[in-house]
């Protein structure tokens, strides 16, 4: 049996492991161990069991992710999310559907100190949800427009998302951060714009708010400054070259930090968000682990070069093949978690990229909105199920209607991104 044949059975069993609820993180451990001992040895595969973990644990490049998570927890324990959408909130003062406007551009700002979409949901969920629900607005649009708001945390800088995929494809994670700056906030923008449009044609699903004056959207406006000042000093200084993005992390941590003291943070809650960021951080580098582990086996396998041999084969053109990449990670986002989903297959497809001639740094924007939109499309949508988690009574049908003008949203900032690549690299 050749080595490429070897890696497709091996691949098939570890998505049959997926689907019998294994975690990922060792599904890919345990088909890239015995995929390595199959093609190799097995003694070879257990010195990559017993050097691999060491090796991936102690590389300074994956420092940043334990302080983006610790960032976006402290932000969430100095309760920054009620501040942030009381501010938004008078802003749209009283537009139709201004507390839905007001939820999803929370969520665009407080990503950019989270760095994580399932944080932003969970945190702003449980501030805007009860208010929105007091004013009248439709289970649908409330919960759907803050599943799909906590989505572009995975978007805007500091993203985790983001960071990995520079790791794995050896990309500088200061140019993704970058790069992602205009799609996010193009992300917020078509967002918004749905809404608008929603509630143009179903009035019956949000009612006005109480007008405020031009003083009081001022006032609301600080609420915004503390996001605003560590989100520019984070990109400002990584774009200025003032320190890398693992400094920045740091800086980021120690600047929310300072600010939840000021806002009265307890002993108690710094100790509730060093566990928080210990547990998340375990999980992703769990999942960094197995990965690794399965890079092993898949460079020996050969498969990606075997992929790249048969889309020559067929002659398939360059968007042809973004495409059918495109549909893959529409397809997993229905049945995987994000970080697993960039881990375990950007590997895969990367030189399939490189041969069709792509940019990397724009195919990573790309990738993460794709990855992006399966955290709110069915039959799993992540960001979904933590909305169900903070409001138990509402239907997950209603939500994932409520999602759905969202994704649509989506698909059009996609469209925009592959037509118009500047808009991701023209800050570069």
């Amino acid at each position: 049996m050749s080595a490429s044949l070897i890696g497709f059975v091996v691949i098939a069993g570890m998505l049959v492991l997926i689907a019998l609820r294994a975690p990922v993180a060792l599904a890919m451990a345990v088909a890239g161990f015995v995929g390595f001992a199959w093609i190799v040895a097995f003694d070879p595969a257990l010195s990559i069991l017993d050097a691999g973990p060491f090796e991936t644990l102690s590389n300074y490049s994956f420092s940043p992710i334990p302080m983006f998570i610790l960032m976006g927890v402290f932000a969430s324990k100095a309760r920054m999310s009620a501040e942030l959408f009381g501010g938004a909130r008078t802003l749209f003062g009283g537009w139709r559907g201004g507390m839905a406007l007001a939820a999803v551009s929370s969520c665009g700002v407080f990503s950019a100190i989270s760095g994580s979409s399932l944080a932003t949901a969970a945190s702003m969920s449980r501030v805007a949800l009860p208010e929105m629900k007091k004013n009248g607005y439709a289970d649908s649009l409330a919960t759907g427009s803050l599943a799909a708001g906590g989505t572009l945390g995975i978007m805007i800088p500091p993203s985790i998302a983001l960071l990995l995929y520079a790791l794995i494809t050896e990309q500088s994670v200061g140019d993704m951060f970058i790069a992602g700056v205009v799609p996010g906030l193009l992300g917020i923008v078509l967002y918004c714009g749905a809404i608008a449009i929603v509630v143009a044609l179903k009035p019956e699903l949000a009612q006005p708010g109480e007008p405020t004056t031009l003083r009081e959207k001022i006032v609301g406006l600080k609420g915004l400054v503390p996001f605003g000042g560590i989100f520019l000093f984070i990109i400002g200084g990584i774009y200025g070259g003032f320190f890398t993005p693992t400094e920045a992390a740091a800086v980021g941590a120690a600047g929310t930090f300072t600010v939840a003291l000021f806002r009265g943070m307890s002993y108690k809650d710094f100790g509730e968000a060093v566990e928080e960021t210990l547990m998340l951080s375990a999980m992703i580098f769990f999942m960094i682990i197995g990965a690794e582990i399965f890079g092993y086996f898949l460079s020996v396998s050969r498969i990606s070069f075997s992929l790249v041999e048969l889309v020559q084969s067929l002659e398939l053109g360059p968007y042809a093949v973004l495409f059918c990449i495109l549909g893959l990670y529409l397809l997993l986002g229905c049945v995987m978690d994000s970080i697993a989903m960039l881990l375990l297959t950007v590997p895969v497809v990367y030189p399939l990229v490189e041969t069709a001639g792509f940019d990397p740094v724009w195919f990573g924007i790309i990738t993460v909105i794709a990855v992006e939109m399966g955290l709110i499309t069915p039959p799993v949508g992540m960001n979904v199920f933590v909305i169900k988690s903070v409001a138990p009574q509402v239907p997950i049908k209603e939500i994932f209607r409520g999602v759905m003008p969202f994704v649509l949203s989506d698909v059009l900032r996609l469209a925009l991104l592959i037509l118009f690549p500047v808009l991701a690299l023209g800050l570069l």
